[in-house]
């Protein structure tokens, strides 16, 4: 498979192409993020590419956005938690300056990142980690399965609730 679904994460989510998809969920799509320097991390896309902002969802669908991006939130702590020692939170964010869709980002941070960075923003942090030595793959299967469960029909969050 190709990389063109990144250039259309909505519709190709919605067509079924997008690969790093974890589940369906009421507001959107729970899915693992393309780069994994720090194992984990995953976003929650809106379910239609043509919004923007929270502000353009109506009232409760943008609540249960919210509450999908808390409950995401919660899943990838569960998992991270379980996994590695070193972790100490989840960082949760809705930016929307660089994807012209609403997205909310949920970034785990350790203990293990170097300590100039782990109390600021992932942003900071140099561009060669977003780079395909770090990006998603079969080494991130169990990380993925793991959440995946978390966000399944018995985890946090199942799609309609």
């Amino acid at each position: 498979m190709t990389n063109d679904w990144r250039r259309n994460r909505i519709g190709s989510t919605l067509r079924g192409e997008n690969p790093t998809v974890l589940r369906r969920v009421k507001a959107g799509f729970a899915v693992i993020g393309d780069v994994q320097f720090l194992p984990g991390y995953s976003v929650l896309l809106v379910d239609d590419p043509s919004v923007q902002r929270l502000s353009e969802l109506p009232k409760s669908k943008r609540l249960a956005f919210l509450s999908g991006m808390d409950k995401l939130g919660e899943a990838v702590e569960r998992v991270c938690e379980r996994l590695d020692p070193a972790f100490l939170r989840v960082n949760l964010e809705i930016l929307g300056n660089a994807d012209p869709f609403l997205h909310a980002h949920v970034w785990p941070r350790f203990g293990w990142e170097p300590a100039d960075l782990v109390g600021g923003p992932v942003w900071l942090y140099p561009r060669e980690l977003w780079s395909e030595h770090h990006a998603l793959g079969p080494q991130h299967d169990v990380l993925r399965e793991a959440i995946g469960d978390e966000t399944g029909p018995a985890g946090v969050l199942t799609c309609g609730k």
